[in-house]
């Protein structure tokens, strides 16, 4: 999965369709979906079951970081539009990503 590393990430994880919407930003996608569909954050995140919806690729940090501060500020209306432009049906866009079969795969580290 090394070739998912390999960009900044702003990202948009949803507890179901049209339920709650988490915005964040990561250098390491694949780690940092694995934390939220598996409830290992603490606070608002904690709960498990999240999906990723929405992510967007940056070449810099700082871009990531203002993408993500920008949807923060937007309605609700508006990231629900962003959501459905890219993925209608709100599938699970990291659904693929893990080794489900193997109980010894670990998610990767992140940096």
């Amino acid at each position: 999965m090394a070739t998912h590393r390999t960009f900044v990430a702003t990202y948009i994880m949803a507890s179901g369709r049209n339920r709650t919407l988490y915005v964040g930003m990561t250098s390491n996608l694949v780690a940092r979906a694995w934390k939220h569909r598996n409830g290992t954050f603490e606070g608002f995140a904690k709960e498990n079951g999240w999906r990723l919806v929405w992510f967007e690729r940056h070449v810099w940090v700082v871009d990531a970081i203002t993408r993500e501060k920008r949807i923060k500020g937007w309605k609700r209306d508006w990231k629900l539009k962003l959501i459905e432009e890219m993925n209608p049906d709100w599938r699970d866009l990291a659904a693929s990503w893990y080794e489900t079969t193997d109980p010894n795969w670990t998610p990767p580290e992140e940096d």
